[in-house]
């Protein structure tokens, strides 16, 4: 460590007494991070009711003690002894802004001092007060892909489109078997090509000769948003099916949605007894409008994302950038090793976080219908397990490593005796096994399918998707004109 600099501390603008201030790292690499030289507490942490901040902090921002504090003798003064047992006592830690930086001056015991002693880490803004009730309530953050991961969607023109590519497709066929695979794969898009046409011209569907007509549901708004929006929607649950308008003025916004199987099952994990397992969050290369619209449809009730939150917590990345957790994550909410993804495709993520996303097959319920029930633990059921053993690791990893020996640490312990801070990646590693086990039998479904009918490229130039790579068909929509059709221009 470097030398020692005695600095003044304050409690806004309360004096509390001198502290004599040591660096972790010797010469330019241990400057002190307290401007003016003086030490401005401007508040204290949320209070944990398990967990003591060293190992919040070890977790959302490892190894990042900055330098260590020991109150000047003779005695110490009054106010900081106070503030030093209530930070022991109460698990809380005493903040000092700087710009986007918190620093956390946490108590910590002592073998040989006695006066109080603190140890100060470095954590961006925001990040600890998140956590800390994530960490007390063991819970973590799930993020949720949604084209070909939860849903798959469509407008006439996309189902138009991709029949008339296996018509001519089928056309220069030779081979029955293909021929036979294709001319299945275009029964299944006109039959819900037509549930669509019938939705657009009459709100109306006739599903195995029973008429449903429309719900008007009203799209609660978001705060900060005055205008009250209805939407036509019909749902057909038999089918895994809604028919929705994006656009309620619009009819050629109109949507046909297949939603995964069992999704009910992975929503129900995550909201069951009013136990909150993960914070739930949404990254898609989706238009926004569409992508609220898609998760408002998948979480009816708002269960999953408050209204509150929704704004923030659904993040629409432009078609052809990396989706990161860093991203996701830009307002503080919780620290990228706490977050595992759910996604069809792992390139799309920064490299930094492809250890943190459990791959799912991509869903193709025209191209291959068998396959998502080919398995006997059906794909969303497999991410809920991995999901529920990620967590299990993790937190096992917390109690039984990062707290113990957080609970033995003293302030003469160096930087190299905190412990290994777990990391959902970690986790999620130790699943790949158990996930191609599972999966395997609906990755041969969907490999012979595929042998099948292969399909050329589609665009939809009509409706906002995601920007997917077409395999083995493009299960969406995109397209330039999306932004004048939701406006009505």
């Amino acid at each position: 460590p470097g030398r020692a600099a005695s600095m003044r501390m304050f409690h806004g603008d309360v004096f509390l007494g001198e502290a004599d201030v040591f660096p972790i790292k010797p010469g330019p690499e241990g400057a002190l991070p307290f401007p003016s030289n003086e030490i401005r507490i401007s508040h204290l942490s949320p209070a944990s009711e398990r967990c003591p901040p060293l190992a919040i902090l070890q977790t959302i921002a490892p190894f990042s003690v900055r330098c260590k504090l020991q109150a000047k003798p003779l005695p110490p003064h009054p106010s900081l002894h106070r503030l030093y047992l209530t930070c022991f006592n109460e698990y809380k830690s005493a903040v000092v802004v700087v710009g986007d930086e918190e620093l956390h001056l946490v108590a910590m015991p002592s073998k040989v001092e006695k006066v109080p002693c603190f140890w100060c880490c470095s954590v961006r803004v925001g990040l600890y007060a998140a956590s800390v009730g994530m960490l007390n309530l063991r819970c973590l953050a799930i993020v949720f892909d949604l084209d070909e991961t939860l849903i798959v969607a469509n407008t006439m023109r996309s189902f138009e489109s991709r029949i008339e590519m296996l018509s001519r497709r089928m056309d220069i066929e030779d081979d029955p078997v293909r021929v036979a695979g294709m001319s299945a794969e275009i029964k299944r898009y006109i039959e819900d090509r037509e549930l669509l046409k019938e939705f657009i011209d009459t709100d109306t569907v006739t599903d195995n000769g029973r008429i449903v007509g429309t719900q008007k549901e009203e799209v609660q708004p978001m705060p900060g948003v005055q205008e009250r929006l209805v939407r036509p929607v019909i749902r057909l649950p038999e089918r895994n099916a809604i028919l929705t308008r994006i656009n309620p003025e619009i009819r050629d916004t109109s949507v046909f949605v297949k939603l995964r199987p069992a999704w009910e099952d992975l929503r129900s994990y995550l909201t069951a007894k009013g136990r909150k397992r993960f914070e739930v969050y949404v990254c898609t290369m989706a238009e926004r409008d569409y992508a609220l619209e898609i998760w408002r449809l998948l979480d009816p009730e708002a269960n999953l994302i408050s209204l509150n939150n929704l704004s923030d917590r659904v993040v629409c990345v432009k078609a052809g950038s990396k989706k990161s957790l860093q991203h996701v994550f830009r307002d503080g909410g919780c620290h990228p090793k706490m977050a595992m993804v759910i996604d069809d495709r792992l390139q799309v993520w920064d490299e930094k976080d492809q250890h943190r996303v459990h791959v799912v097959p991509a869903y193709a319920p025209y191209y291959a219908p068998q396959a998502e029930m080919a398995n006997a633990v059906p794909v969303l059921c497999v991410a809920r397990n991995v999901a529920c053993n990620v967590r299990g690791g993790f937190f096992r990893e917390f109690d039984e490593n990062l707290l113990k020996k957080v609970f033995e640490l003293l302030h003469e312990n160096e930087l190299l005796d905190l412990p290994y801070a777990p990391d959902v990646g970690d986790y999620l590693v130790c699943e790949v096994m158990f996930l191609i086990l599972s999966c395997r039998i609906c990755t041969a479904f969907m490999l012979f399918e595929a042998l099948c009918c292969l399909l050329i490229p589609f665009q939809d130039p009509n409706f906002p998707q995601s920007n997917k790579d077409p395999a083995p068909i493009p299960e969406g929509m995109s397209g330039a004109e999306v932004e004048k059709r939701l406006n009505g221009r």
